[in-house]
């Protein structure tokens, strides 16, 4: 059976758009499903004002055999939370080797928990990283938009487009060509 799952990650307040242009070519343009998963089934609300359904609550979700993805867009609640289901949760999918992909916020919650100590990763700012007590990966930060290593894909808040096109490599969502093409017109603008 093929994985067609990708699941993206919903806290109070999450920020929208870090996740729209993966969420929308996943979802549009190829044969995975996109699914939400929060910690609850409650209605989360984004940063936007938009009101979103969950599919998925973290703790009735129990079949990972199917999941392709798990993607974490970034927040105003991640700084105010240590959310410790949510990090059983991430440590149980890379324990199968799922890919995760987190952006500005999640990216610090991903430093919080440990998760980022033996990859490769970017963030908000390797300052704001070094204040984690369980953060021991400074000398793999690496000062750039978005990176992705070992399965797990990192970003800073400013990273959007970038983070979607690493999602859609991983994922391998079109051929490399169009995914290429996709980047550039989004980066660059199709009138030049």
């Amino acid at each position: 059976m093929n994985k067609n799952e990708v699941l993206i990650l919903l806290t109070d307040q999450w920020c929208d758009w870090e996740a729209s242009y993966a969420a929308a070519v996943i979802h549009s343009f190829s044969e995975y499903n996109v699914k939400t998963i929060a910690m609850d089934t409650k209605h989360k609300v984004s940063m936007g004002g938009i009101k979103t359904a969950v599919d998925f609550s973290i703790d009735d979700y129990n079949t990972f055999n199917n999941l392709a993805m798990l993607i974490l867009p970034g927040g105003l609640s991640w700084e105010n939370n240590t959310y410790d289901e949510i990090a059983k949760f991430v440590k149980t999918v890379r324990e199968l080797n799922i890919p995760v992909a987190g952006i500005c916020g999640a990216a610090s919650f991903l430093c919080h928990h440990g998760f980022l100590n033996d990859v490769q990763h970017t963030g908000d700012s390797l300052e704001l990283f070094k204040k984690e007590e369980r953060y021991s990966g400074d000398n793999l930060y690496i000062q750039a938009q978005v990176v992705s290593d070992k399965g797990i894909i990192t970003a800073n808040e400013t990273a959007a487009v970038e983070f979607a096109y690493e999602i859609f490599k991983v994922l391998k969502v079109d051929n490399t060509e169009e995914i290429n093409q996709w980047f550039d017109n989004f980066q660059n603008g199709a009138v030049r």
